[in-house]
């Protein structure tokens, strides 16, 4: 389990291809802090330490190319990453399993002059999963949302979070990973379990 506070930025140093599936290496400040056959989040989703050197190795099987952004990473890209919470940590972010939902792309940066306002849209309706001033995660990192449509929200990005995330980087039309409060998909299942 992640609570979406992001530890620190890595760096992915090489992709390699292996059938359908794809390896990524990648560089941080954590590398030598981790073991084999550990969980670790990139840019939210959940993924397994396979390997470790210099930097370290996690692979994503097709599945996981298909439903997240990861795919679209490249030599260079930034990538937040978190580390499973210890259970004596705290609790600073919100439930976060790691298990992406959908991605959404986004259409607009607004500079507020103290803080970002990113709006993004869905490839399909929510479903009331997203509701004003609730949680979700976006490529790994807790966020409040600010406004919600039927097929777009946004949210409000703090300095801190928008130097210390990959946030700085995202640019319009560039598609995250969207992860729904874990606790919003419980009440929908009872609810349309209850109304059949």
């Amino acid at each position: 389990m992640f609570t979406g506070i992001v530890e620190t930025l890595g760096q992915i140093q090489r992709i390699e291809k292996e059938g359908t599936n794809v390896h990524f290496w990648i560089e941080s400040e954590i590398t030598s802090e981790l073991q084999i056959d550990q969980s670790v989040a990139h840019n939210g989703v959940c993924l397994t330490v396979i390997e470790i050197g210099e930097s370290y190795c996690v692979t994503a099987i097709e599945e996981t190319l298909n439903k997240t952004s990861l795919g679209g990473l490249k030599q260079g890209s930034a990538v937040n990453l978190e580390r499973c919470l210890k259970s004596d940590g705290r609790f600073d972010g919100h439930i976060v399993q790691g298990h992406v939902d959908t991605t959404a792309v986004v259409v607009d940066i607004n500079d507020r002059g103290g803080s970002w306002n990113f709006s993004f849209e869905l490839d399909q309706p929510h479903n009331g999963l997203i509701v004003e001033k609730g949680s979700i995660c976006l490529n790994g990192v807790s966020l409040t949302v600010v406004n919600v449509g039927e097929r777009s929200f946004s949210v409000s990005i703090i300095p801190y979070t928008y130097e210390h995330t990959g946030f700085r980087s995202l640019s319009v039309n560039e598609r995250i990973n969207v992860e729904f409060d874990i606790l919003g998909k419980y009440v929908a299942a009872s609810i349309g379990r209850l109304m059949v």
